[in-house]
């Protein structure tokens, strides 16, 4: 049970929740209860089913996502797996409603698709990222955005606003940029597995000046869509520490790639994770 519960992952869900936050935050009306059993589907069991689907078929034995050692991997986890996917299935038809039924049945198709030995999309460095990102970010921002809205009908159009589609697309670039950092600690391991995922491809200093690309893009989404110089003060105060941390940490890499390592790249998720989580969780409470 011990091994389940590491290969998890659950605190990796914090790392997950500021596209949730968001959407709450730029929703038009709020139905609470929807709201936190969209919160329990995605970070208590989709996300961490996710992480175990992975795991087993990955059989991981240097450092991943908050796993420094990882334990082996048994039949039983993948079971697991799967019955939280099903469960979390279960509980949207009964308490969220039919839209993010499909989204989650979506979800759950392509993270299985990405480490699944006959598909296996971690392989295609592009089209993996690419899928991660979009699912992870403005695929799950919509899903949350319309399926929380007191006032949202399942036959309402789901693109109508294009300030909507500019705060997905944000958690899209947010994903596109940190995704690959979270793989660069990884080349040796993935390369045992003949896995050339995006951080293989760029390298390791692509990987850091794809990630100021994409953040880059980011903050002029960020510009345009608020509008508001209030907000995007908040934004520089909270965010500009981990543009800091990135750009310091560049600096070392670029000195010594031995600093990309697995240590490194926790501190800045955990610190992206606390940054993006207070500042949108501010945002929500602004409403």
């Amino acid at each position: 049970m011990k091994n389940i519960l590491l290969h998890l992952r659950i605190p990796f869900s914090f790392f997950l929740m500021p596209v949730y936050l968001f959407a709450l935050s730029q929703a038009p009306s709020i139905d609470t209860v929807k709201a936190w059993w969209i919160f329990v589907i995605l970070h208590l069991l989709v996300f961490p089913a996710s992480n175990a689907y992975n795991s087993y078929y990955d059989k991981d034995e240097g450092s991943i996502g908050l796993l420094e050692a990882p334990p082996p991997v048994t039949k039983t986890l993948w079971r697991t797996a799967w019955m939280m996917d099903i469960l979390a299935l279960v509980l949207s038809s009964w308490f969220v409603d039919n839209a993010f039924t499909v989204f989650l049945l979506l979800y759950g198709f392509t993270s299985k698709a990405y480490s699944h030995p006959y598909t296996r999309l971690k392989k295609y460095p592009i089209a993996s990222w690419l899928v991660v990102a979009i699912f992870q970010g403005a695929a799950t921002y919509l899903a949350v955005f319309y399926s929380v809205s007191a006032t949202f009908q399942e036959d309402t159009p789901l693109l109508q606003t294009s300030p909507t589609l500019i705060a997905a697309a944000i958690c899209t670039c947010n994903l596109l940029a940190i995704y690959p950092i979270t793989q660069v600690y990884q080349h040796e391991e993935d390369a045992k597995r003949g896995d050339l995922t995006m951080s293989r491809l760029l390298g390791i200093r692509g990987t850091f000046l794809n990630a100021l690309f994409w953040l880059g893009l980011s903050g002029i989404g960020f510009v345009v869509y608020f509008q508001d110089w209030q907000k995007l003060l908040l934004l520089f105060v909270l965010l500009g520490p981990l543009v800091g941390f990135l750009l310091v940490w560049m600096w070392r890499v670029w000195q010594d790639e031995r600093q990309a390592n697995f240590k490194n790249t926790m501190l800045l998720n955990l610190l992206a994770g606390i940054l993006l989580n207070l500042f949108f969780g501010v945002l929500y409470f602004w409403r």
